[in-house]
């Protein structure tokens, strides 16, 4: 697919996830998961980077330093893959200040601790227009 909408990609991505908690379960390392999860977008041809560096701007300068996403998917979703006991506010705050520095709309938190996927989902939008 030349062109995705961001819906288009989320349930691909979610789709994804899905496969992989299906496959593995709960209770492995996130780093198991997000590897795991590149596997299975890259043989659903969905496009991505992985710690993709994101460069952080401060008053106008970039800093030497930046922040590491784990999937960037098409240049344009954002995701953040964890493996905790429940995700919390500070998760969501987390994904929603890489959207901003980011400039980019829309964002996954996908926990994979936990027994239905379903639950360990959770959609952040940068409330850009698209």
């Amino acid at each position: 697919m030349d062109q995705w909408t961001h819906n288009e990609l989320t349930e691909a991505i979610i789709g994804a996830a899905i496969e992989v908690h299906r496959e593995l379960g709960p209770g492995l390392l996130e780093s198991i998961y997000e590897e795991c999860l590149a596997r299975e977008l890259s043989d659903r041809g969905v496009p991505f980077q992985r710690q993709q560096q994101i460069p952080v701007m401060y008053k106008g300068s970039p800093l030497d330093m930046g922040f590491r996403c784990d999937l960037f998917v098409n240049d344009m979703v954002i995701v953040e893959v964890k493996a905790v006991e429940a995700l919390n506010d500070v998760h969501i705050a987390q994904l929603l200040t890489y959207l901003k520095l980011a400039d980019r709309r829309l964002g996954l938190l996908i926990n994979f601790n936990v027994k239905f996927l379903k639950q360990g989902l959770k959609r952040v939008a940068n409330g850009m227009p698209e």
